[in-house]
């Protein structure tokens, strides 16, 4: 099933139980989240969401990308609903 938010896009694949992460923003990107590893993003992101700087995350460990304080809580909501999905 294709989701697409407003920060992130992917496809999750029940089967599987995972999501594959295609898009960051603007930026295609391909990573495969277990149902633990996307727990740990969106645990992460709900501690930080009040930071007033945002956060910076990385893209093949080497593109950073600003998130504002608004993305962060786009993010946020996107996650959670991958997180649904998961059985």
């Amino acid at each position: 099933m294709f989701m697409q938010g407003s920060i992130i896009a992917g496809e999750f694949d029940s089967s599987l139980n995972e999501f594959a992460l295609q898009q960051v923003k603007h930026f295609e990107t391909q990573s495969i989240l277990n149902e633990n590893q996307l727990n740990h993003i969106y645990d992460y992101l709900k501690r930080n969401q009040h930071q007033e700087d945002g956060q910076i995350i990385t893209l093949y460990d080497q593109m950073p990308i600003r998130l504002s304080q608004e993305e962060i809580n786009q993010f946020i909501d996107d996650l959670a609903k991958v997180k649904s999905m998961y059985q």
